[in-house]
């Protein structure tokens, strides 16, 4: 297997802003952080570097084992919420009457959903039955974090129990494409749609909706705003299509082992697969951990 780089990093000691993607890029499935992808973070913030958690989860599904590992800050539910240096930066809730309007275009789809809020989550109860029976993709890392949440007994609440005072983020399953395309027709000039790998025999297509102006990428810039850093110094790690903003803006971006082809085709860098410690691997070839030296990185690294 071959990681490749297109491009490399300059040899001179500068300090990187490093934003990281938990399913599928820190963590696997539900997972907490391997030892050497904890040890890879902590190492790259004793070298003067900054690491800060770029998810689409919401704050109340970051575990304490990805947390304690120790980061500079947080963007949650896909740049909707900004956190650093324990202060809150930027905090963006879809108001109750536009949550309102897309699920009713959603269910007059026959499309279930999942309203991530401040308070937790809160699903549509046929939501979870389809998830269960789902062969996801393997590299759909959404899908399957779901799953898990489900097994794991993660509290998720049934949409009645849905307070109703906002959303940061809506998910979305559905059992065809074309239910998916034609709720684009009403949402599509205000959102845009991450829709996730999915295997060609599936029965279950699922994806996320994010107001257009707030994505992974926009809350990338708006942190290097506020530490007064500019963006040719941030390096994104991801995996699937939520994070193509943010890989989009980054000055280097690199791509899991695992990560969809439309991730992989878009990187400077494919490194290990996720259960392969692919950010441990990729910190030292970056020389952002351990060596305290940015290195030149060449055409193609071997594993």
């Amino acid at each position: 297997m071959y990681i490749k780089h297109k491009q490399g990093l300059e040899k001179e000691k500068k300090r990187k802003m490093i934003f990281l993607d938990i399913d599928g890029t820190l963590v696997s499935a539900m997972a907490a952080p391997s030892t050497l992808a904890a040890k890879a973070v902590q190492s790259a913030r004793a070298n003067g570097h900054r690491v800060f958690l770029c998810t689409g989860r919401n704050m109340p599904i970051i575990g304490r084992d990805i947390l304690d590992v120790g980061f500079d800050g947080v963007i949650a539910s896909a740049g909707s919420h900004i956190e650093a240096d324990n202060k809150v930066l930027f905090d963006s809730i879809l108001p109750e009457d536009i949550i309102q309007e897309c699920l009713s275009i959603f269910h007059k789809q026959g499309m279930y959903c999942r309203i991530e809020t401040s308070e937790g989550i809160y699903t549509d109860p046929q939501m979870e039955e389809l998830l269960k029976a789902a062969k996801p993709d393997q590299a759909n890392s959404e899908l399957i974090r779901m799953q898990r949440e489900i097994e794991a007994g993660i509290p998720i609440q049934p949409y009645a129990a849905y307070p109703g005072n906002g959303a940061y983020k809506i998910c979305f399953t559905s059992r065809d494409l074309k239910s998916i395309e034609k709720t684009k027709e009403y949402l599509g000039n205000r959102f845009v749609y991450a829709v996730h790998p999915y295997a060609d025999s599936t029965s279950c297509f699922n994806g996320e909706i994010i107001p257009k102006g707030i994505d992974k990428g926009r809350g990338m810039e708006l942190v290097c705003q506020y530490y007064g850093a500019s963006m040719q110094d941030t390096i994104a790690f991801g995996d699937s299509m939520n994070d193509y903003e943010m890989m989009k803006a980054a000055g280097f971006s690199v791509a899991m082992g695992n990560a969809c082809k439309e991730i992989k085709h878009m990187a400077d860098s494919i490194c290990e697969d996720v259960r392969k410690d692919g950010i441990y691997y990729e910190f030292q070839r970056l020389g952002i951990s351990e060596n305290n030296q940015l290195i030149n990185v060449e055409t193609e690294h071997k594993f």
